[in-house]
């Protein structure tokens, strides 16, 4: 029988090592679209930079700051000639800090950062709103180049509002000045009106049973059509 030498590797072993290591590599190329959309990296002064040299644990890719797992925690999107931050823009809502500044953003940005729970440093042209309007974050800045929207509010904590989900219902943040109502356990429907759990075979029944009166009505009507021509 054969030796080898030591260091060596059987066929079986090799192959296996090398399926792992050209996994790893595809897991690490593959950013999520946002951080590739706009040509460079994370500037160097920026409030993604800062927040990504806060723990050694974060690291920058492209555009993007992530943790270990891959989770988008900063996006330097500046400077990108941006008319609005695109479609692939959803895929950064775990964010905690984005910078957008030096773009000729449209005013608007409300239902853009819907689903933005975590957001608390938001970068902007000096001429774009925050989206939810002041209120919805603690504080406002303003300077030459950029205007800073820091502290986002949870706007089901808010004092001074009125009930906003009825009440059998929760509300729960949905981004900056954006909220859900969501139904209690137990209830749901118009206004979780309903009690009980929300029956399947029911809804499907009756989906079903509308289907086929409507399909049988227009079979009718078409026999008939065809009968008079």
């Amino acid at each position: 029988m054969a030796s080898r030498e030591p260091g060596s590797c059987t066929d079986l072993v090799c192959w296996a090592t090398a399926l792992l290591l050209a996994l790893g590599v595809e897991k690490a190329v593959a950013l999520p679209e946002v951080c590739t959309q706009c040509p460079g990296s994370v500037q160097n002064l920026s409030k993604v930079a800062l927040y990504c040299k806060e723990s050694s644990t974060l690291m920058v890719q492209a555009r993007c700051c992530t943790n270990q797992k891959g989770t988008i925690l900063g996006l330097d999107l500046q400077n990108c000639s941006l008319k609005d931050p695109g479609p692939n823009f959803p895929q950064a809502y775990t964010a905690v800090v984005i910078d957008l500044q030096t773009n000729p953003l449209k005013d608007d940005l409300h239902n853009i950062f819907r689903g933005f729970i975590q957001l608390e440093t938001l970068v902007l042209p000096q001429a774009v709103n925050c989206p939810g309007g002041n209120n919805a974050w603690e504080n406002v800045s303003f300077y030459i180049n950029n205007k800073i929207c820091q502290g986002q509010k949870n706007l089901c904590n808010s004092t001074g509002e009125p009930e906003m989900c009825p009440e059998n219902g929760s509300c729960l943040p949905d981004g900056p000045g954006l909220s859900q109502c969501i139904c209690t356990n137990g209830f749901h429907g118009y206004k979780c009106m309903r009690q009980g759990s929300f029956s399947l075979l029911m809804f499907f029944g009756i989906l079903g049973s509308t289907t086929l009166s409507i399909s049988l009505l227009l079979w009718g009507t078409q026999r008939r059509k065809a009968k008079t021509s």
